[in-house]
């Protein structure tokens, strides 16, 4: 909160890299067949969008530990994409450079997070 600017949901990089991370999965799904869409693709859309939709929703928050319960909420979908990327990979659904792309992108979010949390527990009173 520099010069009496607030903090505004797009300004945390978390937020931002699960964002575009939700958009790029989805980009993927939606060339999908119907089959592969409505298993694999929805359950993996949801959890990757589930992840900056917690961050949104822990960010509106009042108290300290209800910002911290929704930001490990993104933390679990987190870790439930990667398991939904590697049925997608297993199943032929993208490719190897793809499956990569998503790897790397969840685990560059991990840490992010875990700043975010860290953060709010420093930070904000009760």
């Amino acid at each position: 909160m520099e010069d009496g600017k607030y903090l505004k949901l797009n300004d945390i990089g978390a937020y931002k890299a699960a964002f575009h991370l939700s958009n790029y999965i989805w980009d993927l799904v939606v060339l999908w067949s119907p089959v592969a869409q409505n298993t694999v693709g929805s359950q993996y859309v949801r959890a990757a969008d589930s992840i900056s939709a917690n961050i949104a929703e822990g960010f509106g928050r009042w108290g300290k530990k209800d910002k911290v319960k929704f930001y490990r909420y993104s933390q679990g979908s987190r870790k439930e994409c990667y398991d939904w990327n590697a049925n997608a990979q297993h199943r032929n659904l993208i490719t190897e450079e793809q499956y990569q792309h998503i790897f790397q992108e969840l685990e560059k979010l991990g840490p992010s997070i875990g700043h975010l949390i860290k953060y709010t527990k420093e930070k904000l009173k009760e």
